[in-house]
């Protein structure tokens, strides 16, 4: 099957990509699982936090802005801190890092009625940070990129990947699929992906994130509560649709595989979120977890490899994949059908591959 571009991955970066480069060229996007955005995209507590990453990382935040609130997909939540007596210091670079402002205990506690007066010492709140439907907006993306006629093909993991007279030749199922742009958007596989194409691995590492559902604290009415998190990310909650959500902000380097929750890690995540409020975990509901992979500068990569300018790199997204999506994916469209980068020369040049060479 022939196609100009086609596209490894079916997560949110490689349908954003699609959708962004399907009125330009024909496209084809390949996905190894039975369902799109399997992984990390299908197990995001998605957030929209503009100071959110490093300085590269929050120039494609901002630039995302609008199309998040154009899209409908942002509804306000507000995010809050909280340390203990002893981490002062950390309270106040972490909040000085993320423009949070401080509050007394008062006040947080009129925000989250659970926070323990004996160990949660010092809070800080930012009140634009927004909860982002991350479901919403990977389905905008795949009826936009179906709409503009993208093929897309699910359970067709790539199994042999070459290039012949200019062309790629990528062997997926009983298909052969021919285009003369690779684009490489395999979340945790990128690496993989690179090598199966005959293309040296950046250092991509994925990286385990755990989550729990349990009953809303002490039957209060969370509804309204910010995303609370604690100094130094050793947790993080938030409200889940009438439930609460809690993370022990685990970042353990894994392998690509389908994440699992490991139940230590939970049960030392929930013990330190535990010490910080009055109300006891009871109960879990649920747990699951997915990967983060970042970039051996926790940056985005987005560009044509330095040593095939046919084989384009969108990987490294982290924790930030869903919040960047529209620049990321304006980025690539630009890159790959030669346009100046909307986004800016500079911020091109810092997320490009080259940087690693």
């Amino acid at each position: 099957m022939k196609t100009d571009i086609l596209i490894i991955g079916g997560g949110i970066a490689g349908l954003s990509a699609a959708a962004a480069l399907a009125p330009q060229a024909t496209v084809t996007l390949l996905e190894a699982e039975d369902a799109l955005g399997y992984h990390a995209s299908g197990r995001s507590a998605a957030m929209f936090l503009k100071d959110y990453g490093n300085d590269v990382v929050r120039a494609l935040n901002y630039a995302s802005a609008d199309h998040h609130e154009a899209a409908g997909i942002l509804s306000r939540r507000g995010m809050m801190m909280v340390a203990r007596p002893h981490e002062r210091d950390d309270f106040v670079a972490e909040a000085t890092h993320f423009n949070m402002q401080e509050i007394g205990m008062d006040q947080a506690r009129a925000h989250v009625p659970i926070l323990n007066p004996k160990t949660s010492a010092y809070a800080a709140y930012r009140a634009d940070a927004h909860d982002l439907d991350a479901d919403r907006l990977l389905q905008s993306y795949t009826a936009q990129a179906r709409r503009d006629d993208v093929n897309i093909v699910q359970k067709a993991q790539a199994t042999a990947i070459s290039k012949t007279a200019n062309v790629w030749q990528v062997q997926a199922g009983a298909e052969t699929y021919h285009a003369s742009i690779l684009i490489n958007a395999a979340g945790a596989w990128v690496d993989e992906i690179a090598r199966l194409s005959g293309i040296a691995p950046l250092g991509f590492q994925p990286y385990r994130r755990s989550m729990a559902r349990i009953p809303a604290p002490g039957g209060h009415d969370v509804s309204t509560w910010p995303f609370l998190d604690g100094v130094n990310e050793r947790w993080y909650a938030k409200p889940d649709a009438g439930k609460w959500i809690v993370s022990p902000s685990d970042e353990d380097p894994v392998d690509p595989h389908d994440a699992w929750a490991d139940d230590m890690v939970l049960a030392e995540g929930l013990a330190r979120y535990e010490e910080m409020v009055t109300q006891p975990v009871t109960r879990l509901e649920t747990s699951w977890a997915g990967l983060r992979t970042f970039s051996p500068d926790r940056a985005l990569v987005i560009g044509a490899d330095v040593s095939d300018p046919t084989f384009y790199w969108l990987g490294g997204q982290g924790g930030y994949g869903f919040q960047t999506a529209p620049a990321a994916s304006r980025l690539i469209a630009d890159l790959v059908t030669g346009q100046a980068p909307e986004i800016g020369a500079d911020i091109a040049r810092a997320l490009s591959p080259s940087r690693f060479s």
